[in-house]
């Protein structure tokens, strides 16, 4: 497997399919990343068109784990050297990836995917070998993945811990807009009001460290994902702004809030008591295989061990 780019998410995947057991190299573009690997004694480089020519001889799956302005210049690089080999992503975004995996050809072996987890902090030493237990991982049931390489992202997503939610791309930017990419905005609005107001830091304790936690996070990447899904994004924008603004005016006509905060504590009520059903009965590669699982992955079903493969031995 080779992973291209080492930071927080690309390197936890590293440090996660080496544990699993298997033969993992990648590529950092800094050389001080590339460095703190090796220096854990993992095998990285700073050059591209290498360590591509090496995943093509061994015919590696190749993980981009670039942030989304970088991702055409990637592939790019993979298009002129190891245009065949299976290729998926951990990028937060999908419908921008795939439109650019197609725009450079290499969609027959693409399949994407995003493991719904990470920290506020980045690069190689923010690394976590256990970083997806027993978290979500979306991988892409878009209509013409390749059901072989869905199978190999499956595995990778099942030996780093994580369980599997397949989706649609388009369904998945909607969620991830409501789920994550919107959480930044607000903690980032929350964080300036707070800035605002001279005693606000003083007094600042849980809930205001736990709502604005993922404003630490660093700026530029913060814009590639939330300007990559920037549709989707809006419109989870609009109606939040609905809702508060129905808060504010109820605030000024009765002086009541209690609309919102029911609303949302029935929302996530509902939440903590929502089932994840495994998906035991498809079959990778059967008719209609896509479109069960992503209706299953819709209705809240998740992959916890691997699914059969049309055609596989075993």
């Amino acid at each position: 497997m080779c992973v291209l780019g080492l930071g927080l998410i690309g390197g936890s995947v590293m440090r996660a399919a080496r544990s699993a057991g298997r033969e993992v190299f990648g590529y950092n573009r800094s050389i001080d990343g590339v460095e703190a690997a090796r220096f854990d004694g993992f095998d990285a480089t700073d050059a591209l068109d290498e360590v591509l020519t090496r995943a093509a001889l061994v015919d590696a799956l190749i993980v981009l784990a670039v942030p989304m302005p970088a991702l055409p210049t990637m592939l790019e690089h993979v298009l002129r050297t190891a245009p065949d080999c299976a290729l998926t992503d951990v990028i937060s975004v999908k419908g921008a990836v795939l439109q650019a995996v197609r725009s450079h050809g290499l969609h027959g072996r693409f399949v994407g995917g995003h493991p719904m987890a990470g920290t506020a902090h980045s690069g190689w030493a923010a690394g976590d070998a256990r970083l997806f237990v027993g978290a979500p991982w979306v991988i892409s049931v878009d209509d013409d993945v390749d059901p072989q390489v869905w199978a190999l992202v499956m595995q990778l997503a099942l030996d780093c811990g994580a369980f599997v939610v397949p989706a649609r791309s388009d369904e998945h930017d909607a969620a991830a807009a409501a789920i994550s990419h919107l959480p930044h905005m607000l903690a980032e609005a929350l964080a300036v009001t707070a800035g605002d107001v001279p005693l606000a830091f003083s007094l600042a304790a849980g809930s205001f460290r736990d709502g604005t936690r993922v404003a630490a996070s660093a700026p530029d990447l913060v814009r590639a994902m939330c300007e990559a899904n920037s549709e989707q994004l809006q419109v989870s924008l609009d109606r939040t702004i609905e809702l508060l603004t129905r808060a504010r005016d109820g605030l000024a006509a009765t002086g009541s809030v209690a609309e919102l905060v029911e609303a949302g504590h029935a929302a996530r009520m509902r939440y903590d008591s929502f089932s994840r059903p495994q998906i035991l009965t498809t079959t990778i590669g059967a008719p209609n295989w896509r479109h069960e699982l992503a209706a299953e992955g819709r209705a809240g079903g998740v992959i916890r061990s691997a699914l059969p493969v049309l055609g596989s031995r075993g």
